[in-house]
């Protein structure tokens, strides 16, 4: 059973709050919770966008396959076959046994990479192939599946790993997703029901200081057409982000402001300069590219028109 400590490095992980996390100061390294301490603190720099800080963490002689596997991932392409290899070495039996959670570590580090690649089909397979079936690797799965549009597959993966853990955050993290992505009605009937009802939930812990959360909740507030409150958790959101000096998750929160100051009762120069901080700053988000897109097919189209000559009625 983890320690106190331990819970709540892995909720902040959980819910996004990396840039508290990194400020976590590492046990001693007689202690249980040292290893798994710099595991999930290197794993909150990486989602910051901050490599480097990741590597410093970790012990150059450390023999461990999660802080060797999170070490690789920091690495990019070029940790792509150490990552392979690790899969490989945490399914054989050495000398050495491995934890369940260091298997399930590396499956999901592994995966991270290969999603990254572009090579999805192997990070299904090696999350699929995980001898611990953990509530990472399940929450992962879920969320490929997700990407790939195929949302009753990633509800079967939720329903069997919440019958082995019905309490894991993760695993109530990917419920909620799965609400938003399809709208799933609660038993209120109200559209995005487990979503709004989970992050509400998590936004009341006051050991939790997450703009994930607040962007989460935006956006469920953007679907439902509370335009109002959607800005106010995305400004919170931006607050928080400012505070905390990074730009990771800047556009997520741009591109919900835009929608919400576009569509709610803000000023049309408020969206304009919002979607021209966004297209500028971040013009691969999906949003932007997708936009761009449509607009390039516009002007492409509108050249090819040619428009008929005027038409002249004669004096009889």
């Amino acid at each position: 059973m983890d320690s106190s400590e331990l819970y709540h490095i892995k909720q902040q992980f959980a819910l996004g709050a990396y840039p508290a996390l990194i400020q976590t100061v590492l046990p001693d390294p007689s202690s249980p919770d040292y290893i798994p301490t710099i595991l999930y603190k290197a794993r909150a720099y990486l989602a910051l966008g901050d490599p480097a800080s990741a590597l410093a963490l970790i012990p150059d002689d450390s023999e461990n396959v999660a802080l060797r596997a999170v070490a690789a991932l920091a690495q990019g392409e070029e940790g792509l076959e150490s990552l392979r290899d690790l899969c490989v070495e945490t399914e054989a039996e050495g000398d050495e046994p491995i934890r369940e959670w260091e298997r399930d570590a590396v499956a999901v580090l592994a995966a991270t990479a290969f999603i990254r690649a572009g090579e999805v089909e192997e990070a299904i397979e090696t999350l699929r192939d995980s001898a611990t079936a953990g509530t990472e690797s399940s929450a992962a799965l879920i969320h490929i599946y997700l990407s790939l549009s195929r949302p009753n597959t990633a509800r079967k993966i939720l329903s069997t790993a919440l019958q082995a853990t019905p309490d894991a955050l993760v695993l109530q993290l990917s419920e909620a997703v799965i609400s938003l992505a399809t709208g799933a009605q609660g038993t209120s009937g109200e559209p995005y029901a487990s979503a709004i009802s989970f992050y509400t939930e998590q936004l009341a812990n006051p050991s939790v200081s997450s703009a994930a959360l607040l962007v989460g909740r935006g956006v469920v507030r953007i679907l439902r057409g509370e335009w109002a409150a959607a800005r106010s958790d995305l400004e919170e959101a931006e607050s928080i982000l400012s505070r905390a000096q990074t730009v990771s998750g800047v556009d997520e929160v741009l591109a919900g402001l835009t929608i919400a100051v576009g569509l709610g009762a803000g000023k049309r120069s408020e969206a304009e300069e919002l979607w021209s901080r966004l297209s500028s700053q971040y013009p691969s988000h999906p949003m932007v590219a997708d936009i761009s897109s449509k607009a390039d097919l516009f002007d492409s189209c509108a050249a090819k028109f040619e428009i008929p000559p005027r038409a002249v009625v004669a004096a009889s």
